[in-house]
């Protein structure tokens, strides 16, 4: 790292998942003790949409392109997450950490058909789809749950569908493609789910750290997926220890 680099001060980039977008990340970053950038990912928010199926390295390229100029503490949640890890192996000097929060890796085949039954889901009744997405993250009927259903509702209804089916394909395959190269990875790296994710699974976190070295895993008592609204002083708790330990040994 250069002597710019290394002065400047610490930046954490935080990415979104599949079908929202980077105010999911707001929660979060009130509470975090470095300067941070949340990103809309390609086809998301105020990103223009996907018109055409997409790799999961040119998903990368385009959040290479928005980050900033000094190496960042890269975060990615769920699809973030993939993206995250594809930028972490092929760009290595552009982050000083990396940190997968609810993501996923090496997906058996059970696991592997599971999203490929969600994706088919998806194409064949959006609305629906959706629904059923906002009760497995926000299962019990609680005012919390109601108030960030209805949040999440709305931000995931605004989606343009096309878009959304070529990004969650990325989400659905990406897995495959980042296991060979993810023992590259040399950045310090925290792996961080939630105990009753049935998506992005602990044991999908303690897969990460199988193949990353150097890699921390951190299971949230009783979380769920959308950990970012759910439980966002933990998480940024963990991202300030993450951060501020990456940045001693930079």
């Amino acid at each position: 790292m250069n002597a710019a680099a290394s002065s400047a001060k610490p930046t954490i980039v935080l990415l979104h998942g599949v079908g929202l977008d980077k105010s999911v990340w707001k929660p979060v970053q009130e509470l975090l003790d470095f300067d941070s950038v949340a990103l809309d990912l390609p086809g998301h928010g105020q990103q223009p949409p996907l018109t055409s199926t997409a790799t999961l390295s040119e998903l990368g390229d385009d959040v290479v392109a928005r980050l900033p100029e000094n190496p960042v503490h890269l975060v990615g949640f769920s699809l973030g997450a993939l993206i995250a890890s594809n930028i972490a192996i092929r760009f290595p000097d552009k982050i000083t950490s990396l940190t997968c929060v609810n993501a996923v890796c090496d997906r058996t085949p059970e696991e592997s058909a599971q999203v490929a039954t969600r994706l088919q889901a998806a194409r064949d009744d959006f609305a629906n789809s959706m629904s059923i997405a906002l009760e497995r993250w926000f299962p019990e009927d609680t005012p919390q749950n109601r108030a960030l259903r209805e949040e999440t509702d709305k931000v995931l209804m605004a989606n343009d569908v096309t878009s959304y089916l070529y990004a969650y394909e990325v989400f659905a395959t990406g897995d495959r493609e980042l296991v060979v190269d993810l023992a590259t990875i040399t950045a310090p790296t925290l792996a961080i789910t939630g105990e009753n994710d049935p998506g992005s699974t602990p044991d999908m976190s303690y897969r990460i750290a199988k193949y990353i070295p150097n890699t921390r895993v951190e299971i949230v008592p009783e979380a769920r997926h959308m950990m970012p609204v759910t439980h966002p002083d933990v998480l940024a708790q963990q991202l300030n220890n993450h951060v501020q330990q990456a940045e001693r040994i930079a």
